[in-house]
């Protein structure tokens, strides 16, 4: 079965809410934090833009606990921890997706979690939302 789309429509309205909630966030710390719903709305529209981009198997990119996708071209993991992984915040999702932040600062900081050969993503990014 299919795994259900973010709308083309809706997806960038949440990726730019939630930037400019957490860009207010980051100004001033008693700001709110982006809503949930949205949040959630934005980091799954970003993986499926990712996977769009580079389609394939050999990296699953998890973004905690709103989803994960497998992406890039390469050999297919079917069982167990797939031999390349990334994982990391929304936050930092959201950051290096929409260009704010940078893949490198960001591993370098211990914020991205990345294992396997495959595993470095920094020319995807950013996805142009």
């Amino acid at each position: 079965m299919a795994r259900a789309r973010i709308d083309e429509t809706a997806g960038p309205v949440a990726v730019r809410a939630a930037i400019a909630a957490q860009a207010a966030r980051d100004a001033d710390p008693g700001a709110p934090p982006p809503a949930r719903d949205e949040l959630a709305t934005a980091v799954r529209y970003l993986l499926q833009r990712l996977a769009d981009t580079a389609p394939g198997s050999s990296v699953e990119v998890r973004v905690p606990p709103f989803g994960a996708v497998q992406a890039v071209e390469g050999p297919r993991h079917t069982r167990g921890t797939p031999p390349n992984v990334v994982e990391m915040d929304a936050r930092t999702f959201l950051a290096i997706a929409a260009g704010r932040e940078d893949w490198a600062s960001a591993r370098a900081e211990g914020r991205i979690h990345a294992s396997g050969a495959r595993s470095d993503l920094s020319a995807l990014f950013p996805l142009g939302v």
